[in-house]
């Protein structure tokens, strides 16, 4: 995602969790990999506890140095893909969010796989790395491309049941569709931008339809409240969560 369409599908995002009640202004807020945008983005929707790190602080966002439940809300835009482990980042970032984790990111479809193999995406964040002087912007924020990874709704469940299967999740999912004309001409040029313009009426059909085609991606994590979210299997006993020996009959 380049910054504009970021930042529109960022505000975007924002609104609907304020809107369903998963966040509010008051709260406490850590953005990893984040930088001039995230505050920009937070600012305008209204938070003001605000905490935006970046590995260039020496902050990794896959070995967060904070206690568990640190801050209320913890945000992520574009940066799980420039990790070594992105899960491992997202359940960095999940440990340490009290109320919710947030991440932004592409979705892996069949429609943006398609793109990637006639050259009109990244497989490689090549541009990235270019538009940094060749310095900066890969993996980690090295010169080194970064692969760009991407996500599917089933992933993140998956993801989230293996770090915390003790409980039941609620997992909001946001799509729309931008295509990035600054990354098509940048790699492309003027006839790549005109099959893209072209194209757009078609693309925006399809992702109405199947919004899981749809190039901008976010899922919002929602931590569980105990005991009401315990796995149906579970209790809680003395020594914490315990398994309830009435919930496993002949077993």
């Amino acid at each position: 995602m380049t910054e504009p369409e970021r930042a529109g599908f960022y505000a975007r995002t924002l609104r609907r969790l304020l809107d369903e009640g998963v966040a509010h202004t008051a709260m406490s807020v850590l953005v990893v990999a984040g930088g001039d945008l995230d505050r920009e983005v937070l600012s305008s929707a209204g938070f003001e506890n605000v905490t935006v790190t970046n590995v260039t602080e020496g902050v990794d966002a896959e070995d967060l140095p904070y206690e568990d439940e640190s801050f209320d809300l913890a945000v992520v835009s574009a940066g799980l893909h420039h990790c070594r482990s992105p899960h491992r980042a997202l359940l960095e970032l999940y440990r340490v969010a009290r109320r919710a984790a947030l991440a932004l990111e592409a979705r892996d479809s069949l429609l943006l796989r398609l793109a990637a193999r006639i050259g009109a995406l990244d497989e490689y964040e090549l541009t990235a790395v270019a538009a940094n002087d060749f310095a900066a912007g890969g993996v980690q924020d090295t010169a080194v491309p970064n692969y760009v990874y991407r996500w599917t709704e089933r992933e993140v469940e998956k993801t989230i049941a293996s770090y915390a299967p003790h409980a039941r999740h609620r997992i909001l999912f946001f799509h729309e569709l931008e295509v990035p004309f600054s990354v098509v001409d940048m790699t492309g040029g003027r006839v790549k931008r005109t099959t893209a313009r072209a194209a757009l009426p078609a693309l925006r059909l399809l992702t109405h339809v199947a919004p899981g085609q749809a190039n901008l991606f976010a899922f919002a994590i929602v931590k569980p409240e105990l005991p009401d979210d315990l796995q149906p299997w579970l209790r809680l006993g003395g020594e914490g969560v315990e398994p309830d020996e009435r919930r496993f009959p002949g077993r």
